[in-house]
């Protein structure tokens, strides 16, 4: 797989092809090809995290992504709510944010209502994990 960069030598920028065979590396650099040997420990061309890579844990605890008012709720406590339910509807910018709840379970604890003003990263609600049964 060859990969495209910009890259600063002597302070000219170049655009560069990169692909890689182990441990000798293939530059292309105003159509003129270079072989470049390293040894084994340069890091991978991509070194980001692939998504799904690794399955993350989610929390009951429902926080705000953005400071806004509380415009709705759709739950009280008490309630059971699937993954991926709107739960509150947060207005910040002028826009209408839908949370949604990232477990399944109950409602045990609400800190806000509607007309609420709130931080972000202000925990919103919090949901116990539990099966819900689906009908």
């Amino acid at each position: 797989m060859t990969t495209k960069r910009k890259v600063i030598i002597d302070e000219e920028e170049f655009e560069v092809h990169l692909s890689n065979d182990g441990d000798v590396w293939r530059v292309i650099v105003d159509g003129n090809e270079f072989s470049v040997k390293t040894d084994g420990t340069a890091r991978r061309n991509n070194p980001r995290k692939r998504k799904g890579a690794r399955k993350s844990v989610k929390s009951g605890v429902v926080s705000s992504p953005i400071p806004g008012k509380i415009v709705s709720s759709s739950v009280e406590n008490g309630d059971l709510v699937s993954e991926g339910d709107v739960v509150l509807v947060l207005e910040a910018m002028k826009m209408q944010n839908e949370i949604q709840a990232p477990i399944s379970g109950k409602i045990t604890q609400m800190s806000c209502e509607p007309g609420d003003s709130i931080e972000a990263n202000s925990p919103l609600l919090v949901i116990e994990p539990q099966k819900i049964e689906e009908s």
